[in-house]
């Protein structure tokens, strides 16, 4: 099983968001946070506003633990260009981002588990680590026996998203290919990101 410190949906509730943008999310029903303060109401501060963005955004690829987001965010500085450009780039080109948005899996925790449990090629070799950098001219292809797994084929089917134009997929053969470094507008979350409010967090 894939590791993550809370239900996903608790994600939702305690940031006030619909991070994945599924129909099922709680948010629909509660706009308020978890337990019994989570009805509580006040302006946040600017560093509440950052940790929030932060938050969301570490939150919406299976809740990334702490201390690799913060390595991915360090690379982003170290890159040349944009940094909150660099740091979606990077977020995007992660093997279990890559498995999602080909809409192999139904959830980034779902894509996660998909590969760490080894059903996930890359250019014809097994790769089981969800944080492997997926670079242009990759091709993704699941195992046969994902291919029959009655979740991928009902992720596959789904109405819920589309596959974005800087991947191509056939999901017939459940293989797909990363063709180009996506700019955040490229990216198509749910929610409103703020890659400059994570830079600001992180830059204090």
């Amino acid at each position: 099983m894939s590791k993550r410190e809370e239900p996903k949906y608790k994600i939702n509730r305690r940031l006030g968001v619909n991070l994945w943008g599924r129909p099922k999310s709680p948010i629909n029903r509660r706009e308020y946070g978890p337990g019994q303060h989570g009805q509580r109401r006040k302006k946040p501060s600017d560093f509440g506003t950052q940790l929030a963005a932060k938050q969301k955004l570490k939150g919406y690829y299976a809740n990334i633990g702490e201390r690799q987001f913060r390595r991915i965010y360090e690379e982003a500085v170290r890159r040349r260009g944009d940094t909150g450009d660099n740091l979606i780039e990077l977020l995007e080109r992660r093997l279990d981002a890559v498995v999602y948005r080909l809409k192999f899996a139904p959830t980034p925790f779902a894509a996660r588990q998909l590969v760490n449990h080894g059903h996930v090629t890359v250019n014809d070799k097994r790769v089981d680590i969800p944080s492997f950098t997926v670079r242009d001219g990759d091709q993704i292809e699941l195992k046969a026996k994902a291919k029959q797994m009655a979740l991928v084929i009902e992720a596959s089917r789904s109405g819920e998203r589309d596959v974005p134009d800087y991947l191509e997929v056939d999901h017939d053969r459940m293989k797909g290919r990363f063709l180009r470094a996506p700019k955040p507008t490229d990216v198509p979350y749910p929610v409103t990101m703020e890659p400059n409010l994570v830079i600001e967090y992180y830059s204090r």
